[in-house]
């Protein structure tokens, strides 16, 4: 979270009224939540996990054993039962 000072972003009369409840303190103002990304999404580290797994499934279907997979993406043989058995996810429409 990076620190902005008020008067490069904000029009006087509104850094007027937020001083009506708080002055020389830092707030915390959050995003618009129909714009939050989702965890991973905005650094990659999503997409990374989702290719790694797709991988060690395709693996998997050649021949390779939990184990060996387990030593290969330095994982516990548990997760990567987990990566192998979940079944697929299905998001709600709001």
């Amino acid at each position: 979270m990076s620190y902005v000072r008020a008067e490069e972003y904000l029009p006087p009369e509104l850094i007027k009224e937020i001083q009506k409840y708080i002055q020389g303190s830092q707030i915390y103002i959050p995003g618009d939540n129909d714009k939050r990304l989702s965890w991973g999404e905005k650094n990659g580290t999503k997409e990374k996990l989702r290719l790694r797994n797709a991988e060690i499934k395709r693996l998997k279907s050649e021949g390779w054993t939990i184990d060996s997979l387990a030593d290969k993406y330095y994982l516990s043989t548990d997760s990567i039962r987990k990566i192998l058995y979940k079944k697929r996810e299905f998001r709600k429409s709001a």
